[in-house]
């Protein structure tokens, strides 16, 4: 089955345990890297693998419009169907595309108990229920504890496994054990932690928590020209 094919043919197997999965359910996750390393690359195409298996993606956004969100996932899958040889990849896209939701908000207006709400009222319309989501540029900025404990009893309960971008700056110094400031006092809420690092020719993810101890640091990356998962071995 072609969809398998390119899943099994996804490098974020090498992170996950021989199935792509890296979070359990009702855990979080979280990427870190400053802006415009990759972030939300590596999430789009992890929500991919997701809806290669047939698992439901919701994706929310609070710095892009729908359709550029959508734009990123076309561009990503075409690249990387065309990186592994399959040239119907829009066919396989328009099969895949019902396991993907995209939701945007305003910064300022978004909030835990709205997101919860129209996630609710999606579910219990049966129009949509996701086992990921994805939330880029969620706002760790200010009291986010209680708001992302609230989510995550939230998340525990749906059994939904949910990831975060994290942005990092250069000029904020990291807590002792190397975290942005934006997860100081927070980082207990995340199982899973990977943090993107440019190097000479690539984007590094670096396994920071919460990743089986045989996988080697550097193992997989992002390319810096098309932003697709490569890994080195």
């Amino acid at each position: 089955m072609i969809k398998n094919e390119l899943s099994v043919r996804n490098p974020l197997r090498y992170l996950g345990n021989g199935d792509s999965e890296i979070l359990s359910e009702g855990s979080f996750g979280a990427v870190m890297a400053p802006v415009g390393v990759g972030k939300t690359a590596f999430l789009v195409q992890l929500a991919i693998n997701a809806m290669l298996k047939d698992k439901n993606v919701l994706h929310v956004s609070m710095a892009e419009p729908v359709t550029k969100v959508a734009v990123w996932y076309e561009k990503l899958f075409q690249d990387f169907a065309g990186q592994n040889n399959f040239k119907n990849w829009e066919q396989i896209l328009e099969e895949i595309l019902p396991h993907r939701f995209i939701m945007t908000f305003k910064i300022e207006g978004f909030s835990v108990p709205k997101l919860e709400e129209r996630l609710t009222d999606l579910t219990a319309q049966g129009v949509f229920r996701p086992d990921i989501i994805v939330i880029d540029r969620f706002p760790f900025r200010g009291p986010a504890r209680e708001p992302l404990l609230e989510l995550k009893r939230f998340a525990e309960e749906q059994k939904i496994r949910i990831w975060f971008s994290v942005t990092t700056h250069r000029h904020e110094a990291p807590t002792a054990e190397g975290l942005p400031p934006a997860l100081s006092n927070i980082d207990d809420l995340f199982a899973v932690i990977l943090q993107l690092e440019p190097s000479c020719s690539d984007i590094v993810i670096k396994p920071f928590r919460g990743i089986p101890d045989h996988v080697q640091k550097g193992i997989v990356s992002l390319d810096p020209a098309t932003m697709l998962l490569k890994s080195a071995s």
